[in-house]
């Protein structure tokens, strides 16, 4: 898979591909990463990319034309393109399913006040991780990169993934390791018995108790 991400700060992204699961996925040539600053398309002397809103109004927009010429430089007939914006579809985990197996996914931040209306028409989808206002669309970005990149073959085990939070609309059930008592607070008897079966039916029990309590929404789906 290959991703690449259109921003003007590609530095914040450099923890994020340079450790942990991301590292090694890259490293084992699972998914490739590529970071597109946008002043680099800039046709002004100080790379400028914003200025003022017809109109009026407050703050600066990320202008049409550095944005159409970063994207121009990286998409493909493969391409599949999102832009972080806080009016787009609110991002979950199936979507995060349905990106894994695209094979090249681009992916737009804004900053500033937003952008030209225009560049929405270059995109195939808006997300947004939220109802809430963040400075740019960076960390947007990267939770969808973290979130997507975890579910390639062979980047995490594949039985961690099938009892995570959000699969079949239900939360993560408990987990506990040593020591078995801390403080009074015991782990429970069933998981120290080895009776496979019945921890199996412990937790999902324990997911469907934990999603009722925290999260009834998710059930209602």
């Amino acid at each position: 898979m290959r991703i690449d991400v259109l921003t003007l700060f590609p530095e914040m992204f450099e923890c994020l591909i340079s450790t942990s699961i991301i590292k090694r996925a890259i490293l084992n040539k699972k998914v490739t990463i590529n970071l597109v600053n946008i002043r680099d398309y800039s046709e002004y002397n100080n790379n400028q990319v914003d200025d003022t809103p017809f109109g009026g109004g407050n703050g600066m927009v990320l202008m049409c034309d550095p944005v159409f010429k970063a994207l121009e430089s990286v998409k493909t007939d493969e391409s599949y393109t999102i832009i972080m914006t806080p009016r787009g579809n609110i991002y979950k985990q199936g979507t995060a399913k349905k990106y894994k197996e695209i094979k090249h996914l681009i992916i737009i931040c804004g900053h500033y006040e937003g952008f030209d209306e225009r560049i929405y028409n270059l995109v195939d989808e808006e997300i947004s991780i939220g109802d809430f206002i963040l400075t740019g669309g960076e960390i947007p970005a990267m939770s969808v990169i973290d979130s997507v990149v975890r579910l390639i073959p062979g980047v995490i085990t594949e039985g961690s993934l099938e009892s995570e939070s959000f699969e079949n609309n239900l939360l993560d059930y408990p987990v506990y390791t040593k020591p078995r008592i801390y403080n009074g607070m015991e782990v429970p008897e069933v998981l120290l018995s080895g009776n496979h079966s019945k921890i199996k039916e412990y937790r999902e029990k324990e997911r469907l108790r934990i999603t009722k309590e925290k999260r009834p929404d998710l059930l209602e789906r």
